[in-house]
């Protein structure tokens, strides 16, 4: 299974630490943030890595090569940060059939296969948590209903309706490319993977919830010190 990296984004939100390199490259516990996002994939049984780069995107080819721990990577640039659809649908050429994404600055303390093994009995998987509803407003919230199934998604909402949120970790068909070539741009000019998860949900697609423990999603100074916390603890529980 191929396996999607987002990682184009600067991190303006880490301040100096991506002054002077990308978001990626930033050190968590030891070790550059993709190396555990990539480590992650790859014992979920990722056979290539579909690392998206744009922000000084030389800095991340140079530090991992073309591959990482024996999986293969293939690079492929995101001129434009329009969003996750957007940045999805830049890794189409490079997928062969149903696909993992991993975005690039979730941090887990555990396997996402679980999310893997969902696919067979679903279409698709997203790997959720539950959060406050403050949180919720903040990112992508989830309906469910029978077995856990997808009912809908809902992108930042402002009152949201439940507090089961995506994780930045997904298992999806090849569909999803097809999906994500007919959204239309938000308010802030950005393509939404939720609402192409959304609309393969419509089309009739069993989307299944699965939970996989606990993660940080790294977006200040503050998130690096609790994903370095996260991961220490544990290395120390195995």
């Amino acid at each position: 299974m191929d396996a999607v990296i987002p990682a184009a984004g600067r991190g303006s939100r880490l301040g100096e630490l991506t002054d002077d390199r990308p978001k990626g490259l930033v050190e968590v516990a030891g070790r550059p943030l993709l190396a555990h996002v990539f480590e992650t994939a790859a014992e979920a049984g990722a056979d290539e890595l579909v690392v998206i780069v744009g922000y000084e995107a030389a800095q991340i080819v140079d530090r991992f090569g073309d591959v990482f721990e024996g999986v293969p990577i293939t690079y492929v640039h995101q001129r434009e940060r329009l969003g996750l659809g957007h940045a999805v649908v830049q890794a189409e050429p490079h997928v062969d059939g149903t696909f993992l994404l991993v975005n690039g600055d979730n941090v887990f303390s555990g396997s996402v296969e679980p999310a893997v093994e969902a696919v067979g009995e679903a279409d698709a998987a997203l790997a959720v948590e539950e959060v406050s509803p403050e949180i919720a407003a903040t990112t992508g919230v989830i309906e469910t209903g029978e077995r856990g199934r997808v009912r809908g998604l809902v992108e930042k909402p402002a009152e949201p309706s439940s507090t089961l949120v995506t994780t930045g970790c997904y298992v999806l068909p090849e569909d999803v490319f097809h999906a994500c070539a007919l959204l239309r741009p938000s308010a802030e000019g950005e393509y939404q993977l939720s609402e192409a998860v959304g609309l393969l949900v419509r089309a009739g697609y069993e989307v299944a919830t699965v939970r996989v423990g606990e993660r940080v999603n790294v977006n200040t100074p503050d998130d690096v010190e609790r994903a370095g916390e996260l991961i220490r603890g544990e290395s120390e529980r195995n």
